[in-house]
């Protein structure tokens, strides 16, 4: 059984046991988290395919921790005029494992 959720503004493909990175969001203080924004359930041959979410579908997850994402880094340069910027950002994620989907 897998499912397709949408988390922070992005679509993940879930099994019970997977562990993904997102990003940070709201009320993941808790260990525990429910994710009910479900495009699609299959369970073998049966697909059942919201519009746009499945009705009373949800993913229960874990929060294993929270960490952050590689460094990225930006350098812009204006040429003949002793200007440029070098800046670095590393995006807060959270990990979490899917522990059970419910339909």
């Amino acid at each position: 059984m897998y499912a397709i959720v949408a988390v922070s503004g992005k679509q993940y493909r879930v099994e019970q046991g997977t562990v993904l990175d997102i990003g940070l969001i709201d009320g993941a203080k808790e260990k525990a988290l429910a994710l009910d924004q479900v495009l699609l359930v299959a369970d073998g041959d049966t697909v059942r395919v919201g519009q746009p979410y499945v009705q009373g579908a949800k993913v229960q997850c874990a929060v294993v921790g929270h960490r952050q994402g590689p460094k990225v880094i930006t350098y812009k340069y204006r040429r003949r005029k002793n200007s440029h910027w070098k800046r670095g950002h590393r995006q807060q994620l959270l990990r979490i494992r899917v522990e059970k989907i419910d339909v």
